[in-house]
C-alpha cells in the first residue's frame, strides 16, 4: 500500500503490550531512498530521547484506525539504544542498534535491504542475508528536513518537495510529491527518486532529469488521488520509464 508521509505522521504506535507513542518523522538513506527508521514521539512515556523503530519490526499500517503495529515490547524499546533529538544518526549508532535487536545490516549488500531487495522478517533467514558484495556507506536524511527542498528540472526550477509517498510493504519512498504552484497555478505532480540526477543537501536542491514542459504536462496528483497500479502504470508510461515493480520482480 502507498501512503503519504504526512498522513502517517501522527499515527499511533502499538507495541506487543501497549501504546508507545506516535509516528513523528521518517529517516531514509540517500542511496535507495528507503525508510530505515520510523522516529517515534514517546513524550508521554519516555522523555529526552529519540526512539527509532526499524521497518524490520513494523508489521502493517492500519489506516482505518490510524495506527502502526510494532512487533516489540515496551521493555525492548525502553532498553534499546536511543539518541538525543538534536544528534544525527551515526554509523556507530546503527551498528550498536542492529546488534541490540539482531537485525540484518541493510547496508551489507547490493540490494535495498542488504542481501535482499525486500524486507525479510523471518529471523531464521537473517543470518543468510549477508551478501558477498561490498556494502555501502549510508547517510540518513529526514523526511521532515527534506520537505521544502527546491526541485529543479534540466532547464530550471519547477517547485518544491511537499511530501513523500511511502510503500508500507518495502518501506521504499516511491515518489516525491512536488508542489509547482510557484511556477504554474495549483498543480502537484509525482516524481520517482529513480529520476533524480543529483541532490545538493547543503543547498537544499533536488535535480531531476526531466524538462519543465515534460513535468508540466504530467498527470496531476491531488490529495484525493488513489495510487492504484493502473495509475502508476499510466504515470510511468507517460514518462516512458519502466515501473519500479518490474525492476524488483527481476531481482527476486
Amino acid at each position: 500500500m502507498l501512503i503519504k508521509a504526512k498522513e502517517l505522521k501522527g499515527y499511533s504506535l502499538k507495541s506487543l503490550d501497549g501504546d508507545i507513542g506516535s509516528a513523528s518523522e521518517f529517516l531514509f538513506d540517500d542511496r535507495y531512498w528507503a525508510v530505515r527508521y520510523l522516529v517515534a514521539n514517546t513524550a508521554s512515556w519516555l522523555s529526552g530521547s529519540k526512539v527509532l523503530i526499524s521497518p524490520y519490526s513494523l508489521n502493517g499500517v492500519n489506516n482505518s484506525e490510524e495506527q502502526v503495529s510494532v512487533q516489540l515490547t515496551r521493555k525492548e524499546i525502553e532498553d534499546s539504544p536511543s539518541i538525543t533529538t538534536d544528534e544525527p544518526v551515526s554509523l556507530q549508532f546503527e551498528d550498536t542498534y542492529n546488534s541490540y535487536y539482531g537485525y540484518p545490516e541493510y547496508w551489507g549488500g547490493s540490494y535495498m535491504w542488504g542481501g535482499y531487495p525486500y524486507i525479510v522478517r523471518d529471523r531464521t533467514r537473517w543470518g543468510l542475508s549477508a551478501s558477498k558484495k561490498m556494502g555501502w556507506n549510508r547517510h540518513l536524511r529526514s523526511t521532515q528536513e527534506v520537505t521544502g527542498y527546491h526541485l529543479h528540472a534540466l532547464d530550471g526550477e519547477i517547485g518544491h518537495v511537499d511530501d513523500f509517498i511511502i510503500d508500507d510493504e518495502t518501506w521504499a519512498i516511491r515518489y516525491l510529491v512536488v508542489e509547482t504552484k510557484n511556477w504554474w497555478p495549483g498543480k502537484k505532480v509525482l516524481i520517482s527518486p529513480k529520476w533524480i540526477q543529483s541532490v545538493s543537501w547543503d543547498a537544499r536542491e533536488v535535480v531531476v532529469g526531466l524538462t519543465r514542459e515534460t513535468i508540466k504536462a504530467a498527470p496531476e496528483y491531488t490529495d484525493e488521488s488513489v495510487l492504484t497500479r493502473d495509475y502508476e502504470t499510466g504515470l510511468y508510461g507517460y514518462y516512458d520509464r519502466e515501473g519500479y515493480w518490474v525492476d524488483e520482480l527481476s531481482t527476486v
